[in-house]
């Protein structure tokens, strides 16, 4: 059995919640899938987040998406690598709720994101993380994406946090890599910060994440294990030309449809469907052409690791 990995370390892929032909969650295949990761050496996985379509799913089946991957790869199924879960919510109350139960479960820790759909005030923003970290014990990273979820967790709201001991990490997708010396510089070592958009991850690596939580390590999860094994060993060399290498498919990740392009390059390479649920459709047209060839390419110029 592999050792547990070091939580917030590391590579962990935001995985794809895979369904049937019916738009039913498929479990075994998503279980397959999160295996399948883990196999080709990731440190961690992130279930339930953009990708895993967290408010797509109604609340029964992301229950019974977590459940399947603690028996597949967390807890009781071996204890391979950390399971975190996104908690995307439309409300502190059901946010609330869905973390306890996710803690039930056996989850490792919590990917806590603002409430959907409402732009909040900083105090506004501030009553829900700490309304969540009260309610459980686990280990929470905030995630910071300004340009996906218009509003950005500012160092006014860190500040207030922290006094608070369960809320120890953030998934930083800021497109400004800058971003990542200023948390650094403020806090020292009180917020572990990992890396969270595809196309600024080595740039974050640099600058001190401690990891990264990618979208497009579900198709490429070796060249991503190797891309952060290079950085963290100082291999700059080999770490630039991986990341050279994946930097078309990479941008796909700061895409509105990048869970759609993700899925289709999942299904070419062998590793899942790209069935999304509505309002998701499959990619088509020159869209889905175009993805399309950016994956073969990258398929057929794999870098030798």
């Amino acid at each position: 059995m592999a050792k547990p990995s070091v939580l917030w370390r590391g590579v962990y892929p935001a995985a794809t919640t895979q369904f049937a032909p019916d738009g039913s969650v498929d479990i075994a295949a998503t279980q397959a899938g999160l295996v399948a990761l883990v196999d080709d050496g990731v440190d961690g996985l992130v279930l339930l987040g953009t990708c895993g379509e967290n408010n797509s799913l109604e609340r029964e089946e992301k229950l019974a998406v977590l459940k399947a991957g603690v028996d597949a790869v967390g807890k009781t199924g071996g204890g391979r690598v950390p399971i975190i879960t996104g908690v995307s919510e439309l409300t502190t109350r059901r946010a609330v709720d869905f973390a306890r139960a996710a803690q039930e479960i056996g989850v490792d820790g919590l990917m806590l994101l603002p409430a959907m759909v409402y732009v909040p005030t900083p105090a506004e923003l501030l009553h829900h993380f700490r309304a969540v970290a009260e309610a459980v014990t686990l280990p929470i990273m905030l995630y910071n994406n300004p340009p996906a979820y218009r509003v950005s967790i500012g160092f006014d709201v860190l500040d207030a946090l922290v006094d608070v001991p369960n809320i120890v990490a953030i998934k930083e997708s800021a497109p400004d890599p800058r971003r990542f010396t200023d948390v650094i510089n403020r806090y020292g070592d009180r917020y572990t910060v990992m890396a969270g958009l595809d196309d600024v991850a080595l740039e974050g690596l640099l600058l001190g994440a401690s990891g990264w939580v990618s979208g497009l390590t579900s198709a490429f999860p070796r060249e991503s294990v190797a891309l952060v094994r290079a950085a963290n060993t100082g291999d700059w060399e080999a770490a630039r030309r991986i990341y050279r290498w994946f930097m078309p498919l990479l941008h796909l990740d700061a895409d509105h449809d990048l869970v759609q392009s993700i899925k289709l390059a999942e299904q070419m390479m062998g590793r899942g469907s790209e069935r999304v649920r509505p309002p998701r459709l499959p990619l088509a047209g020159a869209r889905r052409a175009e993805v399309e060839a950016m994956v073969r390419t990258a398929a057929q110029t794999r870098p030798q690791l």
